[in-house]
């Protein structure tokens, strides 16, 4: 997947803008190139289409075709790993189990996070910690396991480098969050199917919604759906650009910045008929006991206050927001396991 050539394009209203990772190794007016259009794509679109970031065309297959193998296993197999056996969260989700703005979301699933021993908080401790654990993997499929945590490592270092150009480019310290994301990183990945529409008719692939981390970068099959919410409320159709990932902006990044960078909604609508779509997404979060502080920029004073939404507060621990998102979310496992459900 990765590019060759620079092409850090500026977008038109009915396009997201294309940023290409590699000119931060490029010349100065390269790099000057780049923050320029990582800024204006923060500040005015919080999405964008990520080339020039090292991931090959090789590595992509094995996750892909892995993906694929999981989801054609006989449905008793993947029930055998349901979250609902997981504290964590981790596991599979069948078609309909998920929600997102109340509203079931027609997909079926498997998060994945780090993989680590199962954390049962001490008394008095965040009940956050539980989250952290082991995965749930098929045991016929032990080529998963190997491709989605090398993944998982190699999203990781582009979304590292992608977040310390993107401080640069709005005049912050570029190793500001650094610390943030020591340890034991809350990272996430999940992969998704989208199998057709509902046999109701509705079309929530996954309802409207922010991210609530700092970058996600999502690698899709080409199959439409993604839609991204303009300023004028209308929804954009973001087509598959072949060999880039669409990164989006999460909400602690639009609240550490006061608004300055733009965390935006958007949803899945479901491929007509019997299509199916695969998806990718990996969230790369911080620790999950990490204080996010207010990122100090020249720039600041000129932003226009985050979005405030009383029914979605966001903590600046970012544990709780984790928390919060996955209970909302899974509220079957959330009654299974947590006391406050």
């Amino acid at each position: 997947m990765s590019s060759d050539s620079h092409r850090t394009d500026s977008h038109s209203g009915d396009s997201l803008p294309v940023i290409d990772l590699s000119a931060a190794d490029g010349s100065p007016a390269e790099r000057a190139a780049l923050h320029s259009a990582l800024h204006r794509a923060a500040t005015e679109v919080g999405f964008f289409h990520l080339v020039g970031h090292g991931i090959d065309a090789a590595e992509t297959a094995r996750l892909t075709s892995a993906m694929h193998a999981f989801f054609a296993l006989p449905e008793a197999d993947r029930l055998a790993l349901s979250n609902l056996n997981s504290p964590h969260f981790r596991g599979y989700t069948r078609i309909g189990a998920e929600r997102t703005g109340g509203r079931s979301d027609w997909r079926d699933q498997l998060d994945i996070g780090p993989e680590l021993p199962a954390h049962r908080p001490a008394p008095g401790d965040p009940e956050y910690w539980l989250l952290e654990g082991p995965n749930q993997w098929p045991a016929a499929l032990p080529e998963l396991r190997a491709a989605a945590l090398h993944w998982m490592d190699r999203l990781s270092e582009v979304a590292r480098r992608l977040l310390h150009e993107l401080l640069t480019a709005i005049g912050a310290r570029p190793d500001f969050y650094d610390p943030a994301f020591e340890d034991r990183p809350a990272l996430h990945l999940k992969l998704v199917r989208y199998p057709g529409a509902a046999p109701t008719g509705g079309g929530q692939g996954v309802g409207a919604h922010k991210d609530y981390g700092f970058l996600t970068l999502l690698l899709t099959d080409g199959v439409p759906g993604l839609q991204v919410e303009m300023p004028d409320g209308g929804f954009l159709d973001v087509p598959q650009l072949p060999g880039a990932f669409v990164v989006n902006l999460g909400e602690l990044l639009e609240v550490a910045t006061d608004g300055y960078l733009k965390a935006t909604n958007h949803r899945v609508v479901s491929p007509p008929g019997g299509a199916e779509r695969y998806s990718v997404p990996f969230f790369y979060n911080p620790r999950l006991d990490a204080h996010i502080a207010p990122l100090e920029f020249p720039h600041s004073h000129h932003a226009p206050g985050a979005t405030d939404d009383p029914a979605n507060p966001l903590h600046a621990e970012f544990g709780w927001n984790e928390l919060k998102g996955y209970q909302r979310a899974h509220p079957e496992v959330a009654r299974r396991y947590y006391a406050h459900a």
